[in-house]
């Protein structure tokens, strides 16, 4: 079950990442860029951001260090979505609502990384 879960956990990741950042397959990434930024280098911002998801899933699919990278993922997650909820929810995909479906992703990552191994323990007793 861990190990299908942090396939899909890169999947988003990467996703996100390629997809929507690097090939620019959803410029409002691009936009919410720029509109935090202010910058006229929102491009090269985005693909960098994208760059870094693509790394994140590759960490998460090498198994190395995972609790680091759980509570990492976690840190990123929660700190991009209050800067985007404050300062630009306008260009969310749902609006404010946004967070909620933040909360589920970073609940899913904290329980696969450290729920499931305890739920496994206390099952085998």
């Amino acid at each position: 079950m861990k190990k299908r879960l942090n396939i899909l956990i890169a999947s988003v990741w990467f996703i996100n990442g390629f997809i929507c950042k690097v090939l620019n397959g959803v410029p409002r990434h691009q936009e919410i860029v720029a509109a935090i930024t202010g910058s006229d280098h929102a491009r090269f911002l985005t693909i960098w951001i994208g760059l870094s998801e693509i790394a994140m899933s590759v960490w998460i699919v090498s198994g190395v260090y995972l609790k680091y990278n759980a509570v990492i993922q976690i840190v990123l997650i929660a700190a991009m979505n209050a800067l985007e909820f404050m300062l630009v929810p306008e260009l969310l995909l749902w609006g404010k609502f946004n967070a909620f479906f933040a909360l589920l992703f970073i609940l899913l990552i904290f329980f696969n990384e450290f729920s499931a191994n305890n739920l496994k323990l206390v099952l085998k007793r």
